[in-house]
C-alpha cells in the first residue's frame, strides 16, 4: 500500500485490531522521517565499503551509511562484505596460490596491498580495503552516522568484544553516539544477542524476517527487524511495530537492498522506517515524492 493509496488497513496481529496508517516519510534522515542509508556507501557511484564510498555518500548529503566487519588472520577488523577477497580486490592477481582468498587466511599487512578499486573503475584504481578503525575515524570526520554489520560471525570467535572494544576507543559508545549515530545487526541472532548483552545501550537489528510469532523473542535484544525488500508487507510491517523492544520502544524496520524508485515508493508505503540502498538518490527522490 502506497501512501497516498488507501487510507487505513485492518489486519489481526495476535488477536487484535490493528490499524495501519500511512507514513508519510520526507525521505531525510533523523526525526520521525524515513531514513535512507547508503549501502556499503553509496555504492552505485564508488567501490563498496571504501572510504571513497562513505565520502561519495557524505557528498551527496547523505548522513547514514553501512558496512560490513570481518577479521584477518592477525586479528586485525577489516570492512569488507565477501568472506573472500577475489571479487573486490587483486588478491587472485597478488596472491595467486592463495585459494580461495579468504579474508580470515590473509594478514592486514597482505590486505593492505590488496588494489580494492579498480574493478569498479579505473578512477578508482589503488584504493583499498580499510581497517575498521580508519573507517570509523572517516565516518566521525564526516559527521556521518553507521549501521555496523557483524559479517559471518560463526568465522570469527568473539569478533563483537573486539568491535564494541573498537568502537568504545573511537569514542562511539558514549550516550549521543548511542542514541543517534549507531545502530550494529547481523544475519546471526547470536551475534546480536552477544552486543546486546555486552552493552545492552547499543541499537541492536537482526537481519532477516522472523515469523509474526516469534517477534516478542528477538524483541528482546533487538530494537530492529531489518528485513529483505521482497519478504515485506505492509500488514508484516505493522506487527513488528506493534511489539516493544528492549528500551521498551516499539520495534522498527529498515529494508534492504532497495534500489528503483518504484521499490522505494512500494516499501515506504509498508510504512518502515529506513530504506539501505546502493542508489541513495535514487530512493530520496522517490519517497520525497511519493
Amino acid at each position: 500500500m502506497h501512501a497516498r493509496a488507501a487510507a487505513v488497513a485492518a489486519i489481526a496481529v495476535f488477536g487484535l485490531s490493528v490499524v495501519i496508517l500511512p507514513t508519510p516519510h520526507a525521505g531525510a534522515t533523523g526525526g520521525d522521517a524515513l531514513v535512507v542509508v547508503a549501502h556499503r556507501g553509496a555504492s552505485a557511484y564508488a567501490p563498496e565499503n571504501t572510504l571513497a564510498a562513505i565520502d561519495r555518500a557524505a557528498a551527496m548529503g547523505f548522513g547514514w551509511v553501512e558496512n560490513d566487519v570481518q577479521r584477518t588472520k592477525d586479528g586485525r577488523l577489516v570492512v569488507i562484505h565477501d568472506d573472500t577477497l577475489d571479487r573486490t580486490t587483486d588478491a587472485k592477481r597478488l596472491f595467486p596460490h592463495r585459494a580461495p582468498w579468504r579474508v580470515k587466511d590473509f594478514t592486514a599487512a597482505e590486505i593492505a596491498r590488496l588494489d580494492a578499486g579498480s574493478w569498479f573503475g579505473t578512477r578508482y584504481a589503488g584504493t583499498h580495503i580499510p581497517t575498521l578503525r580508519q573507517y570509523m575515524e572517516r565516518v566521525s570526520h564526516n559527521h556521518q552516522k553507521l549501521v555496523l554489520e557483524i559479517k559471518a560471525p560463526e568465522l570469527y570467535p568473539g569478533i563483537e568484544r573486539e568491535i564494541l572494544k573498537l568502537l568504545a576507543d573511537e569514542g562511539w559508545l558514549d550516550p549521543e553516539h548511542l542514541k543517534n549515530r549507531l545502530i550494529v545487526q547481523s544475519f546471526s541472532a547470536d551475534s546480536v544477542r552477544t552486543v546486546h548483552d555486552l552493552r545492552p545501550g547499543i541499537r541492536t537489528a537482526f537481519l532477516g524476517t522472523p515469523r509474526v510469532t516469534q517477534l516478542p523473542a528477538y524483541a528482546r535484544f533487538a530494537d530492529q527487524i531489518n528485513s529483505g525488500e521482497t519478504k515485506l508487507s505492509a500488514g508484516y510491517v505493522s506487527a513488528v511495530h506493534a511489539v516493544k523492544g528492549p528500551h521498551d520502544k516499539p520495534l522498527k524496520v529498515f529494508t534492504w537492498t532497495v534500489n528503483s524508485a518504484n521499490d522505494a515508493r512500494r516499501v515506504a508505503g509498508f510504512g518502515v522506517d529506513g530504506i539501505i540502498t546502493n542508489a541513495p538518490d535514487v530512493v530520496r527522490r522517490a519517497v520525497s515524492s511519493s
